[in-house]
C-alpha cells in the first residue's frame, strides 16, 4: 500500500482528498497535518466523513511516507517545504500555485513537473515532484489543447467561466457569505486571473507560434461546486473536423470526454470528469468545458497524478459518483 500524508488537512480540497484516499484500493492515509486542528477527529471538520474514518489531525509529520499532498493556501507550500524535509523517495504533489509556472519549477533542488495528465502523462509518470494545475486552468486548457497541438489557434480566444463558492476556499470573505452569494452573480479578476499564466505556458509549449490574446472573464456563481466555461475562437474547418480532432486528441484520456450532446454542470459534479462540447457558428468554434473544481480541478486530478507517478491505473480510486438531480 502507498502511504500518504496530507498537509493542510482542514480545507475543502483536503476533505475531498481524504474521501478519495480512504476508498482508494492502493493507498492508506498515514497522517493528516493541521496545526489548528491537531488532536481533533477528522470528521469533526469534514462532517461528511462521519462513520468513514476515526483518523485524527496531527501537528507532526512522518518524513518517510511514499507521497505527500500539499493542500495549503497559495504561497504557503514553499514556506512549508523550506521548514520541513521528507525522504529522498517521497513524492510530493502540490495543489497550490507555488510551482506551476516554469520559473518556479525548480525549488531547493526539487524539479516540479506540471501535472495536466492529458498533456504531460509521460513526464508525470517519471516525476517525483508534481505541481497540480489550477481549477479554471484545467477546464480552459482542456478546451484549447487540441487546437494548440495542431497549430490551429490563429486569433484571440474569448473565455467566460463561472465557478462555485468552494472555489474561494474555506476562509470567509465578503463574496462567500450566503447572504451575498445567494441569488447573486458577479465577475472578478477580469483579464488578470492568476491561472492565465499556466494556461499561456501550456499553449505556448504545444503551439510555438502562439501570439494572440486569451481574454478570460471569471465569474462567481451561486452554487457550491463546479466550473462551467465557454471559449470561442476562429476555426476554418467544419464542425465534423473539429469533433474528430478533439476525439482523437483525447482518445486515451479516461476522464476527458467529448460529448455529442450539449453539456451541463450537474453531469460533472462529484466526478473527476471533464466534459467538452463543440459547436460551429459561422467562422467561430465554441468549446464548452465543465469540471468539478474540487475534483478534476484539484483533489481528483492530484490522485490521478499520483496514480500515474506510481504506475497505477489512472482511474484507480476515482470511480466517483456523479450528481443526482
Amino acid at each position: 500500500m502507498i502511504k500518504a500524508g496530507i498537509i493542510g488537512g482542514a480545507g475543502y480540497t483536503a476533505g475531498e482528498l481524504i474521501r478519495i484516499l480512504l476508498h482508494h484500493p492502493k493507498t492508506s492515509i498515514n497522517f493528516i497535518f493541521s496545526t489548528s486542528n491537531a488532536g481533533n477527529k477528522v470528521y469533526k471538520v469534514h462532517q461528511d466523513l462521519i462513520g468513514s474514518t476515526e483518523l485524527s489531525f496531527t501537528d507532526t509529520i512522518n518524513p518517510n511516507v511514499d507521497v505527500v499532498f500539499l493542500c495549503l493556501g497559495h504561497g504557503n507550500s514553499k514556506k512549508f517545504l523550506s521548514e520541513h524535509s521528507f525522504s529522498k523517495n517521497t513524492k510530493i504533489i502540490d495543489l497550490s500555485n507555488d510551482f506551476r509556472l516554469s520559473k518556479d519549477h525548480l525549488f531547493q533542488g526539487k524539479s516540479f513537473v506540471y501535472g495536466l495528465p492529458e498533456v504531460f502523462k509521460k513526464d508525470i509518470k517519471e516525476a517525483q515532484y508534481i505541481a497540480n494545475p489550477g481549477c479554471f486552468a484545467t477546464a480552459i486548457q482542456l478546451a484549447l489543447m487540441p487546437l494548440a497541438a495542431n497549430n490551429l489557434i490563429t486569433s484571440d480566444i474569448h473565455v467566460n467561466a463561472v465557478t462555485g463558492a468552494t472555489g474561494a476556499g474555506v476562509s470567509l470573505s465578503k463574496s462567500t457569505h450566503f447572504t451575498w452569494r445567494d441569488n447573486n452573480f458577479s465577475h472578478y479578476k477580469s483579464f488578470t486571473h492568476q491561472h492565465l499564466g499556466e494556461i499561456y505556458q501550456t499553449v505556448h509549449l504545444l503551439q510555438n507560434d502562439f501570439n494572440v490574446e486569451i481574454n478570460f472573464i471569471p465569474n462567481r456563481g451561486n452554487f457550491s461546486r463546479g466550473i462551467f466555461a465557454t471559449a470561442y475562437t476562429h476555426f476554418k474547418g467544419t464542425i465534423e473536423e473539429a469533433i474528430t480532432l478533439y476525439k482523437m486528441y483525447y482518445k486515451d484520456a479516461p476522464f476527458t470526454v467529448v460529448s455529442d450532446e450539449e453539456i451541463h454542470l450537474k453531469q460533472v459534479v462529484n466526478t473527476n470528469k471533464c466534459l467538452l462540447h463543440l459547436q460551429k457558428h459561422n467562422n467561430k468554434l465554441l468549446i464548452t468545458s465543465s469540471i468539478d473544481n474540487l475534483l478534476k480541478g484539484a483533489s481528483g486530478q492530484a490522485v490521478q497524478n499520483m496514480n500515474l507517478a506510481f504506475d497505477l491505473i489512472q482511474t484507480d480510486g476515482l470511480h466517483l459518483k456523479g450528481s443526482n438531480f
